[in-house]
């Protein structure tokens, strides 16, 4: 759970200062909004029953059924409450990394709405049908189409990725957009975010093996290099570029190996 304050200070830290607190706002209410939505129905069209697509939205309506007996599909040394609760952050998150592209250029119920629709449409299908029972491209559980992804580089990183991509060619450039300065407001804020990044992602990665064994001592030793090496790689980069590293250079390198090892955590 330490991601999701973690990206709330690293956005917040990195817009200009009279839209900081809108900025941190997009973030913050996707932990209302989402979770919400992944008790009511969410959690059932990911993890439910259902077809190579989408799960069935009503086997788990409202949580029903979701206690503390294991579901042996998916988690079977943890109660299946426990897994819907893990797996509801990376629900949460997914949006909010949508959020970075979009800052300073989208109105806040704009946002609200383009989250309802977005994690419904996009990230519970995908959600299925890379993971769930009966998945399109589930590696684990017969899937027609296999795709190794351990901790969420589909689901979450190519989803996000993609959308933001297409939602800043909508919305376009910021006013002033490249004649004013727009620099971050705060890069202390932004590195104490990129801190708990760091470690929240251990969480991500490591406990996607479902239980604490070998494989997720693997996802955890992965993850954690991974992101050393990049933040050094892109630090000496710049070294060789301009003559000395950055911070926010540091702090890029580190979460973009972080990103990069999240689906490859559990197999390298």
């Amino acid at each position: 759970m330490m991601t999701a304050p973690g990206l709330i200070l690293f956005y917040g830290g990195l817009v200009r200062r009279k839209n900081v607190l809108s900025t941190m706002a997009h973030s913050l209410i996707l932990m209302a909004i989402v979770s919400t939505l992944w008790m009511v129905y969410g959690y059932s069209m990911a993890f439910g029953k259902g077809n190579a697509f989408c799960g069935n939205p009503f086997q788990y309506f409202l949580l029903r059924g979701v206690g503390s007996a294991p579901n042996p599909d998916y988690a079977p040394t943890v109660p299946q409450q426990s897994f819907m609760l893990f797996q509801m952050m990376f629900a949460i998150i997914t949006p909010a990394l949508i959020s970075g592209a979009i800052a300073e250029r989208i109105k806040f119920r704009a946002y609200v709405l383009f989250t309802v629709l977005w994690v419904t449409i996009v990230y519970f299908p995908l959600c299925h049908m890379v993971w769930g029972t009966g998945g399109l491209f589930n590696w684990a559980l017969g899937g027609r189409y296999p795709v190794l992804d351990f901790a969420g580089g589909t689901v979450v990183h190519v989803s996000s990725g993609t959308s933001a991509l297409v939602c800043a060619l909508v919305l376009g450039k910021r006013v002033g957009f490249p004649h004013e300065p727009m620099l971050p407001h705060n890069v202390v804020l932004s590195l104490i975010g990129a801190g708990l990044l760091w470690v929240g992602w251990f969480g991500f990665n490591a406990g996607s093996a479902g239980n604490a064994g070998a494989l997720a001592t693997n996802a955890f030793a992965a993850t954690h290099f991974s992101a050393a090496a990049a933040a050094l790689g892109w630090a000496v980069a710049e070294w060789k570029l301009k003559g000395k590293p950055s911070v926010l250079g540091i702090v890029s390198g580190m979460v973009a190996g972080l990103a990069t090892i999240t689906p490859a955590s559990g197999f390298v």
